[in-house]
Parts: structure tokens; C-alpha cells; sequence
């Protein structure tokens, strides 16, 4: 059974990820399409570097060609975030990609995304989930002469040079150039290739570039951007005592940052410094939008400047809104993920490399000089994340627990409980600890930020204790 997720359907290639069941989803888009009238303001359609997803990026394009919708397919691999401005840029009906994201490699991926240029909300997946389950029989692969009519309504776009530009709007490139930074891009094998190197190299000093040539195996580390796979890019920075090392994910929408000194910057941390950077350097109106996954101490950052926080579920289907109304300048998750206003509502991992950039090129510091600088200014937070892969099972199991909320958790007072998305237990020292299930993976995320790592550690031995 096809369900979407946080962000879009994934399953394995070659077992449930099938052609004939791309066509079948690509089906249901374009009926969704349809019958919400826009299928004659076409969609785009783009692709990462996983086995067969040119392949299944053709499929789809047949398929919604084939039942009148006009489509313009990517030339070659092409990040997330690209295709959301390809959307918005060309006031398309919606788009599809071909990821998995972060996922193993042995998964792809469809998401689809609406005309804002987000990610499909719950309402336009539970639609197209319908439509697939009054779908009968498969969506037979189109014949010859059916494949030739559909030709004529797909184009190829290639989106390099606009989404370039559209950088260059929202980064002070300039700056960057004068800093004379000099820093590594490891582009994890995906499809962020030629993007955030090339964007990179049209303002640093020097550039070292790593990982980039395709590979649907992802160098055996996989395609996410966290710290243990970014050990060789840490290594280099040090090695060459760079500025910095950034990353992308295998789409390109996460972000993975290392420090001067080759020191890996956890993302919420680097999230605080940049909103703290846009609003002090920059003096950008509006509040800030973050998930309620993610670190407080972006509370902390809008309180000292007299903003609003606005919190949301986990995924940027939700954030995306607080950016399209205007009310939030930036949007953010702490699975590295960001945008901003004036930007496309889908996160950016090239943006945040390049602010990055921008960031440590305006102040003349490192990123941990700012961190410990703003600790200093509201005050310190430390957080961290651990994922328990659990069968459906005990999933359910540790949900009926959950039901039962003590007054009290691993010797805290429980201030409020938060059940937007999980269970979090916020407590009146203002520590907190969020248990939710993963909408990308069959995991159970958790989550503890405190004033101190010890109380940190405290919170997760306790959590530990709860899952099993």
C-alpha cells in the first residue's frame, strides 16, 4: 500500500519502489491535478543520483504527459530546492522529484510538491493516496505511438542559471568575495554536484571539492550529511586550515557544516547563530518559524530581539506557510534544514551553506567563536538526538504508554505537554524532551535540549528506560 510520509513516498527499489508503481502514483497526480483544474499549467519534473531515478523521472513524465499534462523534465540530476524554484519560478500546477533524500540507498522516493513550491500538505496526499486506491489494475506503460504524443509535451529546463541567480539575490556574494574564504564542498555523491560547489566557487578564495561525481551507493556511507559521514571533509579542513567545509544531503535540501579547525557544527546550533547573524547584521523583519523538534534557543535568539517564534509539526510542508504570510524570515528544522523569506518553502542546503559563508565572512569569526559569543548573550542550551528503530509492534506499544503522562519525568517537574507532533514534556526549568515517530523511516525519534549536557544525558537515560 502506497502512503506518503513527512515528505513524500519512499520504499525499496525493486520491491515496492517499481515502475509500475511510479506510473501508478504518477497516475494519481495527474488525475489530483485534474481535478483541481491547473493540470494545463503543467509541473516539472526532477531527479536525484539513485539507481534508475532518470529512469523513473522519464516513467513519471510519460505517464502525466500522456493524460494532457505539460512537463518539464530536468536534463540531469538536479537538487530539491531547485526544483521547488522551478515551480515557483514558473507558476507550474506542482512538481515531482525522484528522491529518497536522506534515506539508504537501497530506497528511492516520490515527492510531490504544490504550486507554492512546498511539500504536498496532508489534505493533497490523502487525496492522491485515494485516487491510488481507486486505481484498477496497473498503469499500463505507454506503447509507442502513445509515448511519441506524450514527447511532444515534455521539454527539457535546465535550471542552473536561474536558481544561480535567484542565490545571488539572497546571499551577499560580495562579501564573501572580499573575505577571501577559503573552503571545501562535499557534495555526497548526489545531486547537488555543480550546484554548491559551483555556487561556492563563484565567491571564495579557493575551493577543495569532494565526493562529486554520481554514485547511486553514495560512497558506502550513504547520502545524509551528519558528522560521521562528514569525517573526511572534517579531516580536510583541518589538514589545509580552511575556513570551512559544507555538505549537502543526496537531494540537496539538508545542510552539514564544519567549522574552522575541522570541528562538525550540530545544526541547531548553527541555526541560532545565523538567525542571531540575519537579525543583528542584517536587520530583517518578521519572527522566525521552527518545528517543534527544534532547539529553543531560537526562542531565546527572537526574546533578546524582541521577535516571534512560530512553532510548527515536523516538516517544512508547515513551516512553509509562516514564509508565504510573511510573518517569519526564516523557517528552520533541526534535521538541517532552512529557508528564507523570499526564497522558495521548501529547506536549502546549498542557502545555508552559502549564509554560512556570508556569516563568517561579515563577522571575521569562526562559527564556535559566535556560538560560545551568543551562549554568552542568551544564555547556553545544549541538545541532542537519538533514533530507536522499532518494529510496527513496538511502536504501538511505547504510543499507548505515552497516553499516560506522569506530573513528573527523570526528576523534573512537568511544566506542559506539547502533543503537536509526538509527545513533548516541557519542564519548568525549561529542559525539555520530545518522543515522535519518524514520517520518513520506521524509527522513533528522540529529542532532550537542557542548560547543561549532564541534564542532557539525564533525559535520554530516562527516555532509554521508557522505550524499552
Amino acid at each position: 500500500m502506497i502512503r506518503f510520509g513527512t515528505s513524500g513516498w519512499r520504499a525499496v527499489i525493486a520491491e515496492e519502489f517499481t515502475l509500475a508503481n511510479v506510473r501508478r502514483v504518477a497516475g494519481a497526480i495527474a488525475s489530483h491535478l485534474a481535478a483541481a483544474r491547473t493540470a494545463r499549467k503543467g509541473v516539472f519534473i526532477g531527479y536525484d543520483t539513485r539507481f534508475m531515478s532518470d529512469r523513473f523521472a522519464r516513467e513519471a513524465a510519460t505517464v502525466l504527459a500522456g493524460r494532457g499534462v505539460p512537463v518539464a523534465l530536468s536534463p540531469a540530476p538536479v537538487p530539491t530546492p531547485v526544483v521547488a524554484f522551478a515551480i515557483v519560478s514558473g507558476r507550474r500546477a506542482g512538481g515531482v522529484n525522484i528522491t529518497a533524500s536522506h534515506n539508504p540507498p537501497e530506497y528511492s522516493g516520490i515527492k510531490f510538491s504544490t504550486a507554492t513550491g512546498a511539500p504536498a500538505p496532508p489534505d493533497v496526499t490523502r487525496a492522491i493516496e485515494a485516487l491510488l486506491g481507486a486505481q484498477t489494475g496497473e498503469v499500463a506503460a505507454a506503447d509507442s505511438s502513445q509515448s511519441k504524443r506524450a514527447e511532444g509535451r515534455i521539454k527539457s529546463l535546465d535550471m542552473r542559471a536561474a536558481y544561480f541567480r535567484q542565490i545571488a539575490r539572497l546571499v551577499r556574494l560580495p562579501a564573501i568575495r572580499r573575505a577571501g574564504l577559503r573552503v571545501a564542498c562535499d557534495m555526497r555523491h548526489g545531486a547537488s554536484i555543480g550546484y554548491l560547489d559551483g555556487l561556492v566557487r563563484k565567491a571564495a578564495r579557493s575551493v577543495e571539492s569532494l565526493n562529486d561525481k554520481a554514485d547511486p551507493l553514495f560512497g558506502g556511507l550513504g547520502p545524509d550529511c551528519g558528522e560521521t559521514q562528514l569525517n573526511r571533509l572534517s579531516r580536510l579542513v583541518a589538514s589545509k586550515r580552511l575556513h570551512l567545509g559544507l555538505a549537502t544531503d543526496g537531494d540537496g535540501d539538508r545542510f552539514g557544516i564544519v567549522d574552522r579547525g575541522g570541528r562538525f557544527v550540530p545544526p541547531n546550533l548553527f541555526l541560532a547563530v545565523l538567525a542571531d547573524y540575519l537579525l543583528t547584521e542584517r536587520r530583517l523583519p518578521g519572527g522566525v518559524g521552527r518545528s517543534v523538534a527544534t532547539t529553543h534557543l531560537l526562542d531565546a535568539v527572537c526574546a533578546f530581539h524582541g521577535r516571534k517564534v512560530y512553532e510548527t509539526p515536523v516538516g517544512f510542508k508547515f513551516l512553509g506557510e509562516h514564509l508565504r504570510s510573511g510573518r517569519a524570515f526564516l523557517v528552520c528544522e533541526e534535521s538541517a534544514g532552512l529557508s528564507l523569506r523570499g526564497h522558495v518553502p521548501e529547506k536549502d542546503g546549498i542557502l545555508a551553506g552559502l549564509l554560512a559563508c556570508e556569516m563568517v565572512a561579515v563577522r571575521g569569526k569562526s562559527i564556535r567563536t559566535q556560538i560560545d559569543e551568543l551562549f554568552r548573550k542568551v544564555g547556553p542550551l545544549h541538545g541532542r538526538r537519538i533514533d530507536y528503530h522499532m518494529d510496527v509492534e513496538a511502536r504501538d506499544r511505547l504510543a499507548r504508554r505515552l497516553e499516560e503522562v506522569p506530573s513528573a519525568f527523570a526528576g523534573r517537574r512537568i511544566d506542559r505537554l506539547d502533543t503537536t507532533d509526538g509527545r513533548k514534556m516541557i519542564f519548568r526549568d525549561g529542559s525539555w524532551l520530545l518522543l515522535r515517530p519518524s514520517g520518513t523511516e520506521p524509527v522513533i525519534r528522540c529529542y532532550a535540549e537542557a542548560r547543561k549536557p549532564r541534564d542532557v544525558e539525564a533525559l535520554l537515560s530516562a527516555a532509554r528506560d521508557l522505550i524499552h
